[in-house]
């Protein structure tokens, strides 16, 4: 991974007006690269998640990760170069995934960052990022102070079942790890207030409960499914051989 971004832009111009001024639009020195990924043998397209340093410098909250994809025609000698803010990592992964990058290219984030803090975080983490035009971004904001937090608050086209889903991520600076959970509401009304109050854990999406429900239905049945394997041990029970190597009986002398 590039300890410095470089666009690859030489003798190239910007197709339009938005790669132009999105170009423009960024300092090297505030960005921190998370994750790269460049296309082979010409390297025609580039796709970069950075934190932008240069947010925290302006309206409090804003997201600070940028998501960034630049298309080279070596042909024309021009570049399209876009750009989109989130205020985590997955979400800026996948904005990226949909415009052509390889998951598995882009998915892993440098070990410098803060790793995930449990398995739980790792998969809600690699379901979002993978999870296509599923969840609609409805807001987010971003808090550098402690505990340092960032949150989404998506609609999921998916579920009619409280819709309204929420992703916060809590940093942990002593461990170097975070924690990210969901929570799902049926309106955004609700979801703001729970992020206002925080009076309590969130409430759980309806398919977690699902999930719950199957993981003790099958353990149950795991369990059922063991017990009767195993012969009771009773008055009308055959006595089993003893373990082991049996001795023969000596066969003596004939009289």
């Amino acid at each position: 991974m590039s300890d410095v971004l470089d666009f690859r832009l030489n003798d190239l111009v910007p197709a339009d007006a938005d790669s132009k001024y999105a170009q423009r639009g960024f300092c090297s020195d505030d960005l921190t690269i998370l994750a790269e990924h460049h296309t082979a043998p010409n390297g025609s397209h580039s796709y970069v998640v950075a934190h932008d340093r240069s947010i925290t410098r302006g309206v409090p909250g804003e997201p600070q990760i940028a998501a960034i994809t630049v298309a080279r025609d070596c042909n024309l000698h021009t570049y399209t170069l876009q750009t989109a803010y989130h205020a985590t990592a997955p979400f800026a992964q996948n904005w990226l995934i949909e415009r052509g990058c390889p998951p598995e290219r882009i998915a892993q984030i440098g070990d410098d960052c803060m790793q995930p803090a449990d398995d739980l975080t790792v998969q809600i983490e690699q379901h979002n990022r993978e999870s296509g035009t599923r969840y609609e971004v409805l807001s987010s904001r971003t808090s550098d102070l402690v505990p340092c937090e960032a949150w989404t608050m998506t609609r999921d086209c998916l579920t009619g079942q409280a819709p309204v889903r929420v992703f916060p991520q809590e940093g942990d600076f002593d461990a170097h790890t975070y924690t990210v959970r969901e929570g799902a509401f049926f309106d955004e009304r609700a979801a703001g207030r729970c992020l206002d109050e925080r009076g309590g854990p969130m409430p759980q999406p309806p398919e977690y409960r699902g999930q719950a429900i199957e993981h003790r239905a099958r353990a149950a049945l795991i369990r059922s499914s063991g017990a009767s394997a195993i012969p009771k041990a009773g008055l009308d029970a055959p006595s089993a051989p003893p373990t082991g190597t049996a001795q023969r009986p000596s066969r003596g002398r004939s009289l």
